[in-house]
């Protein structure tokens, strides 16, 4: 029952009664230290009081909390260095991480807790040590995977064509090699060690990435922008459509160029994820990722109906005419493909002068220049600029966001050897086995005299505008206009009064 209140408490609006409700029940654990305590009973959620002010985003809580974990190790004048208790903060050894379940939660104000002290010097601490250097590495390191699987595909084993073409339109003079045929000579054999490569990283990106969708499940997985969601997309799509080119190459399947030309196009633009670790391009990639799953999935359904439509009439339009004097439309999947083009004002309108076009070619072009290229695509604009503003107010949270989700997932990832544990152990201090983080605060003293002051004249210039209410209850069977000159005068007090405060505070200061 206990924690069940201590669970409500860290939901309740009012922070101030919270943390008091919440200080008086503690009082009474007779269990505080041991694994029995209050704080350490997790919820149906597989959280405890603390996790669960994280991913509320109750920041008066959290700072309560914190304040109860720190110990005052030294102070000197204005220095001070404290040592703050990194239990179930720090993500190393941790099944469901702190940091990580801050920054997929939904709420706004949960990201707010990675300004806050500890939580901002723990991940500062871990990007600038092991995450920026690590993370470099990867991002070079898949680069020049990239560029070996392009070689790959460039260099693919072709022969050529020995059959008679059937049509007049048939311009292919290269096939794919059987199997027998692939591997051959010394550059056959060169290809075959970057394609053992190609395979055995794609193989890599599978086991990587399918146990963290068994735990943290495929919605919040792919869903999430700040877990790089559509980025896993993109990977596991490569990786899969690597493994089917393998099996068509040693089944000598011909179409290999299908899951190819697929597996090119993604693991190049794959290559956008790795910008999240630079300040100057992260938050540019977050608005690609909401404006593409966002305006621009909206806006292909919109453009799809338009295209279908339109592409069907040109395709009727020019059915009787010669495919010869005006061939942009002489099959429906041509039309389509031209109409597509014309949307996006690829291509011009086609016409030929020295034959007569049909006149509803005029006219349906005419509707389609209006409704394609001046609305929707104006539409299009418009909707993308309105998510550069919303995102632009909050992009630097978010890339900080994708900071912390980066330095988890590589901490996750990466070996113990590679990655040690982050703070001091508290037996150095005689503090227990528990990891603390030492952080050194400097208090400003003239600034808390400065704030002294403030609130002194703020609450001067309180008690004056009360003063005034006062005065306009006696007298509130005056009439009207005597009562707006009697506030007029008591804000008129009050201003001169916190104006001759200011003054003496410029004056000390």
């Amino acid at each position: 029952i206990g924690n069940t209140v201590l669970h409500i408490l860290v939901l309740q609006p009012n922070k101030t009664y919270a943390c008091h409700m919440y200080s008086l029940i503690l009082s009474y654990d007779r269990n505080k230290e041991g694994p029995g305590s209050l704080e350490l009973i997790l919820n149906n959620e597989g959280l405890t009081p603390f996790k669960l002010a994280g991913v509320e985003g109750n920041t008066v809580m959290f700072q309560y909390l914190m304040q109860k974990r720190k110990h005052n190790l030294w102070s000197f004048g204005p220095l001070t260095t404290v040592l703050y208790d990194l239990t179930e903060i720090d993500s190393w050894a941790e099944d469901q991480s702190f940091l990580e379940l801050i920054v997929s939660t939904k709420k706004r104000e949960a990201r707010q807790i990675l300004d806050l002290t500890p939580v901002k010097e723990l991940v500062s601490l871990k990007w600038n040590m092991y995450g920026r250097p690590y993370f470099c590495f990867l991002a070079v390191f898949y680069i020049l995977y990239m560029i070996c699987f392009t070689m790959c595909c460039v260099y693919r084993p072709l022969k050529p064509r020995t059959g008679n073409k059937t049509s007049s339109r048939d311009n292919t003079i290269y096939v794919q090699k059987m199997l027998q045929e692939s591997y051959m000579t010394y550059e056959d054999e060169l290809r075959l060690v970057g394609e053992l490569i190609t395979v055995i990283g794609a193989v890599v990106i599978l086991i990587l990435e399918i146990p963290d969708i068994l735990r943290v499940g495929a919605a919040k997985y792919f869903g999430q922008t700040i877990l790089g969601g559509p980025f896993h997309i993109i990977v596991i799509t490569y990786a899969c459509m690597i493994l089917v080119t393998m099996v068509m190459r040693l089944t000598s399947t011909t179409g290999e160029v299908v899951p190819m030309s697929f597996a090119l196009v993604l693991g190049w633009c794959n290559v956008m994820y790795f910008a999240r670790g630079f300040q100057m391009l992260g938050p540019f990639t977050i608005m690609i990722q909401k404006m593409i799953f966002g305006d621009l999935m909206r806006f292909c359904w919109l453009m799809a109906v338009v295209i279908l439509g339109f592409a069907s009439a040109f395709y009727i339009i020019f059915q009787t005419e010669n495919p010869e004097n005006l061939g942009q439309f002489y099959n429906y999947p041509m039309s389509l493909f031209t109409t597509f083009e014309l949307f996006l004002t690829i291509i011009d309108g086609p016409a030929n002068y020295d034959v007569d076009l049909p006149f509803m070619y005029s006219v349906v072009y005419f509707a389609f220049a209006i409704i394609a290229t001046l609305l929707m695509l104006n539409l299009l604009i418009a909707m993308m600029g309105d998510t550069h503003w919303r995102v632009a107010h909050e992009r630097d949270e978010l890339w900080r966001a994708q900071v912390v989700a980066t330095t988890v997932m590589l901490e996750r990832k990466l070996p113990r050897c590679l990655w040690p544990r982050s703070g001091i152990c508290g037996r150095e201090y005689g503090l227990g086995d528990r990891w603390y983080l030492r952080v050194e605060n400097r208090v400003d003293p003239n600034k808390h005299k400065m704030m002294q002051y403030t609130e002194a004249f703020k609450a001067q210039d309180r008690d004056n505008h009360d003063k005034g209410l006062e005065r306009l209850e006696i007298n509130k069977n005056i009439l009207y206009k005597k009562e707006l000159s009697a506030l007029s005068v008591s804000r008129s007090t009050s201003r001169t009064s916190s104006h001759r405060g200011w003054e003496i505070l410029r004056c000390n200061t």
